[in-house]
């Protein structure tokens, strides 16, 4: 019964600690955000390197979105975007070198056939099982 007791306890605190986690990554999207903004107004757009950094800022912008919901989610469909997003982000790099470019396109075609194979087949899986109850 205790034993019980702590595991639920447990479980809601850890649910409840990462939603203010998600709460506080959301806040500093919103501080970054803003700060950026005046960051990038301020940078000479005439050249690439301003907007490599606007792409970068932004990628990162939504990297840390996507964890926020991640955190409180839980979802694996959210986990793969999330990595997705973290390959495109290594890939805009302007010093990338050749061997980078390489794991990477490997990287998100294993994120794809993660999905196909693993994660839409066994959306398929449950879309039947509520299919047969009906």
């Amino acid at each position: 019964m205790f034993q019980a007791l702590l595991i639920e306890w447990s479980r809601r605190s850890a649910t409840a600690f990462e939603r203010v986690l998600a709460v506080a990554i959301i806040v500093g999207v919103v501080v970054f955000g803003i700060a950026s903004i005046s960051v990038l107004v301020e940078m000479d757009w005439g050249q690439s390197e301003t907007f490599y950094e606007m792409m970068y800022r932004v990628l990162l912008m939504v990297i840390a979105v996507e964890l926020a919901r991640l955190l409180v989610t839980h979802n694996l469909h959210a986990i793969l975007e999330l990595l997705a997003f973290v390959v495109a982000r290594k890939m805009l790099k302007p010093d990338i070198t050749s061997v980078d470019i390489l794991l990477s396109v490997f990287a998100f075609a294993g994120l794809l056939a993660a999905k196909r194979y693993l994660l839409d087949r066994l959306g398929d899986a449950k879309a039947k099982e509520k299919t047969q109850e009906h």
